[in-house]
């Protein structure tokens, strides 16, 4: 994979889904495309909520959260401030939820977030939340499911612990064959480049502390 795509500079690696609007590398769409049908035959309506997301699109979510326009939320869900936080303290409250831009899984065109529509009650908003998932959540059947039958067909949970980095993202799957190399070719040299380039918020700080959000939000979920 080019550099480009690894950063999420480009979408010439992608095809569409059978969702509009949603976007994989061909094989990782066809090994979904699998799941989907084994989840139907199982009675869930297995969904994406989010798929290929480019590099200017997380940087919009990066920015947004960094300078209190979007919601920042603390490793228990619940709301934090980020003007009051310090900018280097606010760059890894960050991390707990959102991806640095450039540093995304979803760029690659392997990672995508699933929930179940039909699971979801009237009147409530999809939140992807880690309770949502979970024994007494709305999607908790699902997720005993996924957990169950997503390896035959190449996926994963990369976030499946909270170790103190990402937090946990049970909704969050991760196509193995084509990840493992992705999550492999991904530099710090090759991000801080992209950042030093482009208006990130907190650029000179997460510049600074670069080596240490890769030891403990990135690197980590290649080790499965």
């Amino acid at each position: 994979m080019t550099p480009e795509a690894l950063l999420g500079l480009t979408e010439d690696h992608l095809v569409a889904l059978a969702e509009p609007g949603h976007r994989l590398q061909p094989e990782a769409a066809a090994a979904f495309a699998a799941l989907q049908a084994a989840a139907a035959g199982a009675g869930f309506t297995l969904t994406p909520a989010s798929s290929f997301r480019g590099f200017d699109r997380q940087l919009a979510i990066w920015n947004g959260k960094f300078e209190g326009s979007r919601p920042l939320l603390d490793a228990a869900s619940q709301p934090l401030d980020a003007l009051a936080l310090p900018e280097p303290e606010r760059i890894l409250a960050i991390l707990r939820w959102s991806a640095l831009p450039g540093t995304s899984r979803h760029h690659w065109g392997t990672d995508l977030d699933v929930y179940d529509p039909t699971l979801l009650p009237p009147g409530q908003r999809l939140r992807l939340e880690p309770w949502e998932y979970q024994e007494g959540g709305y999607f908790y059947p699902l997720s005993r499911w996924l957990q169950a039958n997503m390896g035959r067909f190449g996926f994963y949970l990369p976030f499946a612990r909270d170790d103190g980095g990402v937090a946990m993202e049970p909704w969050h799957l991760s196509y193995r064959p084509l990840a493992g190399a992705c999550a492999a070719a991904l530099t710090p040299a090759l991000v801080a480049e992209a950042i030093r380039t482009r208006p990130v918020a907190g650029k000179t700080h997460i510049l600074n502390l670069l080596d240490e959000i890769f030891a403990r939000f990135i690197r980590p979920t290649t080790e499965e």
